[in-house]
């Protein structure tokens, strides 16, 4: 997919749960939305532009959920 349109969908979803008043809660549901609804396939994708990119593109919440839970959003292939 698109690393532009992977951008553009993590910093929407951030968007949303940004507004939330307890910023742990928020950042727990950016990461769980992304683990929820996206293919391996583009979690991957995600988390290899945050290793190689350093999440250039990625509103600051959205990098911080990414961080602060990448282990989550990996897919099972890779948990090893």
């Amino acid at each position: 997919m698109d690393m532009q349109n992977l951008l553009h969908m993590a910093n929407k979803i951030g968007s949303f749960f940004a507004s939330m008043p307890d910023h742990e809660e928020a950042l727990q549901g950016i990461s769980g939305h992304i683990h929820s609804f996206w293919a391996p396939r583009m979690r991957s994708q995600l988390l290899a532009h945050v290793d190689t990119r350093n999440g250039e593109g990625l509103t600051p919440i959205v990098l911080e959920a990414i961080l602060a839970n990448r282990d989550s959003l990996k897919p099972q292939s890779e948990l090893k």
